[in-house]
């Protein structure tokens, strides 16, 4: 349900707004209070269920998430589905980092790699098939079914988890109340700016306040980092190359992707002329091209190593976008799209099957959990920054006018996104090479060390 919520409104934003009214920023609101209150309470939540029981605070994330869905559903208005969207990702905040946990205590050890297979094949499908599953309820149903469809499964899965889950705590677990304030804060008040100064005006007092306290703020989590005893995230890990170079390609991944993919998905409804279903349909080359990809991808990766093969993939990404830029246009053809979806399916899939293997190999086992959340947050920060920034920049040079005014806006707003890929692209380059050791470092640094840091990691 978490991972399906991510991408099963973008085919629903044109109902949506027929539906509801509202603006660009609107819209963009709708897909961004989601990720940007899962981005800052993912480590939160983890912390909160190693404290007062993961299957106490899974069972409360579930029932929070549960009855935002159906809040968001009876949502008379954009403002009022805005903010069951935000409560959405607080449940699934407190209840996605807690199943693998949950997940790997359940099972035998020796069956926790095909369980764990399962899970994450099952992740897959529920990102990959998102637009098509919200562009057909959209379109057979209505728009509000994308978000009812969450209520009978979490309805059933709340006495399920309290009867067949054990409860489990993680001793000496610390909540970081200071560091979830500063970074919700800095990133609320940067999100903010950026959705909302094309209308509000870049130089309105509102505008120029949110952005200098949003960098502020962030400034002063990264000191925090820096010197508290036990921050939600260690800045000292940002010393491994690999630990900074697969988390900032990431980030960067994420804006340029999920940035486009708002846009475009209404593209292929606005301008191209599809209903939901279609779009959806034509999307699942970009969206499902990983489920064929990424089990070669993660072969690829064990033989050749992680850094060859997410660079290759964010390269990829950046010229299906370069692609795509290329043939936008009222009129296009499917036909002249489909390479472009093709390439950047294929670079999505090479980059999601190694990453987390580098993001784990990349830091001391004893901080894998960290390291997995951290990287899992700034994914969604990205894609909180990508809709912002790419929608200022469609809303600076289209809008929803005419089909020419949505090409002239999508467009250079593509631009853009292709450009934080081939960054991306080349910050994925300070990886250090090589394939992962048994005691789960990088050959590309010395035994028993992470890149940057030197400190002994324990085997």
């Amino acid at each position: 349900m978490a991972a399906l919520d991510n991408l099963v409104v973008t085919t629903a934003l044109p109902s949506i707004r027929e539906d509801l009214g509202g603006g660009l920023e609107d819209l963009e609101w709708t897909v961004s209070a989601y990720t940007l209150t899962f981005a800052v309470l993912l480590m939160f939540g983890a912390a909160l269920g190693d404290r007062f029981g993961r299957r106490r605070l899974f069972i409360t994330g579930l029932a929070i998430f549960t009855g935002a869905s159906a809040a968001a559903a009876l949502a008379s208005g954009i403002d009022a589905l805005i903010a069951a969207r935000a409560v959405q990702g607080v449940g699934a905040a407190i209840m996605m980092p807690l199943t693998l946990t949950l997940l790997t205590a359940a099972v035998p050890a020796a069956r926790r790699g095909a369980v764990l297979g399962i899970f994450s094949a099952v992740t897959g499908v529920a990102v990959a098939t998102g637009p098509l599953i919200g562009g057909s309820l959209t379109e057979h149903i209505s728009w509000q079914w994308i978000f009812w469809l969450n209520v009978p499964i979490g309805l059933l899965l709340l006495p399920l988890a309290r009867l067949r889950l054990s409860e489990s705590y993680a001793p000496d677990a610390r909540l970081d109340v200071p560091g979830t304030l500063l970074v919700s804060g800095g990133l609320f008040g940067i999100v903010y700016a950026l959705v909302n100064g094309n209308a509000d005006g870049w130089t309105s007092p509102r505008i120029l306040f949110c952005l200098i306290a949003g960098t502020v703020l962030l400034v002063a989590f990264a000191r925090y980092g820096s010197v508290a005893k036990k921050p939600m995230l260690p800045m000292r890990l940002f010393r491994s190359r690999a630990f900074f170079g697969i988390n900032v390609a990431s980030l960067l991944m994420f804006l340029g992707m999920f940035g486009s993919i708002f846009l475009l998905s209404q593209f292929l409804q606005g301008v191209a002329g599809y209903s939901p279903t279609e779009a959806g349909l034509r999307m699942l080359p970009w969206t499902g091209m990983s489920l064929l990809v990424a089990p070669v991808a993660g072969l690829l990766s064990d033989r050749i190593g992680g850094r060859p093969v997410v660079t290759a993939g964010l390269a990829l990404q950046a010229i299906g976008l370069a692609l795509f830029a290329l043939v936008l246009e009222p009129g296009v053809s499917y036909a002249a799209q489909l390479p472009a979806l093709v390439i950047s399916g294929v670079g999505m899939a090479l980059y999601f099957a190694p990453a987390a293997s580098v993001v784990m190999s990349s830091v001391r086992p004893s901080e894998q959990g960290i390291a997995s959340g951290a990287n899992n947050a700034l994914r969604e920060v990205g894609g909180a920054l990508g809709i912002a920034v790419l929608g200022a920049v469609f809303a600076a040079q289209g809008g929803y006018e005419s089909p020419q005014a949505f090409s002239d806006g999508t467009v250079p707003a593509v631009w853009i996104g292709a450009g934080a890929l081939a960054v991306a692209a080349l910050v994925a380059l300070l990886i250090p090479g090589g394939r992962t050791r048994p005691d789960g470092t990088l050959s590309g640094s010395p035994a028993g060390t992470t890149d940057g840091d030197r400190t002994p990691v324990a085997v």
